[in-house]
């Protein structure tokens, strides 16, 4: 038998990446588990709206570091990638 907790969609999960200053809210979503999460943008009145709308349990920090090679392959984000990979240089 396995400990691992079942999965529940009624669980959501929001964290907060970045308030922008055109009033942007920069967020990880989640449904079921933290770890499992799509990126958006939205304005602040609508993210607050859409908390309420879907109880979401708001968490903060980064996720804990994945444990083998193979889950770490899968540990990224779009907003990693852009930062590191994708940076445009203004310079010649």
């Amino acid at each position: 038998m396995s400990n691992k907790p079942t999965f529940n969609p009624n669980l959501k999960f929001v964290r907060v990446i970045e308030k922008h200053a055109s009033g942007l809210v920069e967020f990880e979503f989640a449904v079921g588990e933290p770890e499992l999460f799509v990126e958006l943008l939205m304005a602040q009145a609508q993210f607050d709206d859409f908390c309420v709308m879907h109880g979401v349990t708001p968490t903060q920090g980064p996720l804990a570091a994945s444990q083998s090679p193979e889950e770490q392959e899968w540990d990224w984000s779009l907003r990693a990638a852009r930062e590191q990979h994708f940076r445009h240089d203004n310079k010649a």
